[in-house]
């Protein structure tokens, strides 16, 4: 399968970022089985501030192969290691690349941090940013970096809008003025709800497929 990387021929990599609990790894292990079953060989990686918890997570569910994880324990700010120096990152995804020469993705879940996380594009050619309802309607409009700058902005926990008091309507509304002509979207992770416009959106702009 083809696929496209800014820099050389290995395989294509695609940040995951966003706060603590806006459900990020929930995304991963919803779109898994869905890159999985396009019959691409997936790696991944996840920053942790002290521990490994993510990776032993996805570990754990047996989506992917235990090998073709790897654990990076930052031990800083999280955005450090996929903004400044993300030197970690680069030798994990290395490391990938060298054992399994046919990886066609590698996901890059950040560690959780605040609406300033963004990611190099020394490290990944693509990166979406993820954001959750349950953090209030106001959370588009603070215009953190993470929100403008990534290439697709997702809202998840669309179901709990009516349990946290916010107008879904209104904060969809806020979040396509605020990201122009950048994309957005709306899932539920858990039920699978949007996941398939988020992989739609990575099979156009990384896997360089036409649907």
């Amino acid at each position: 399968m083809s696929v496209f990387h800014a820099s050389d021929p290995g395989p294509a990599r695609v940040g995951i970022g966003g706060p603590v609990g806006s459900g990020k790894t929930a995304l991963i292990e919803a779109l898994v089985p869905e890159l999985l079953n396009s019959g691409i060989e997936l790696g991944i990686v996840t920053n942790d501030l002290v521990t490994r918890e993510d990776a032993n997570r996805l570990k754990a569910g047996g989506l992917v192969s235990p090998d073709h994880i790897i654990g990076v324990e930052c031990g800083a700010c999280p955005h450090t290691v996929i903004r400044e120096d993300p030197t970690l990152n680069i030798e994990a995804v290395d490391s990938l690349e060298r054992q399994f020469p046919s990886l066609g993705l590698i996901l890059l879940e950040s560690g959780g941090d605040n609406l300033a996380s963004t990611f190099s594009l020394d490290l990944v050619d693509w990166w979406m940013f993820v954001i959750d309802v349950g953090a209030g309607n106001d959370i588009p409009r603070k215009r953190g970096p993470g929100v403008l700058q990534c290439d697709l902005l997702v809202i998840n926990k669309v179901d709990i809008a009516p349990y946290v008091g916010v107008d879904l309507n209104a904060l969809k509304k806020e979040a396509e003025d605020i990201r122009g002509n950048s994309a957005v979207a709306y899932t539920n992770c858990r039920s699978g709800e949007g996941v398939q416009d988020v992989l739609g959106a990575i099979k156009r702009h990384v896997l360089l497929e036409d649907k």
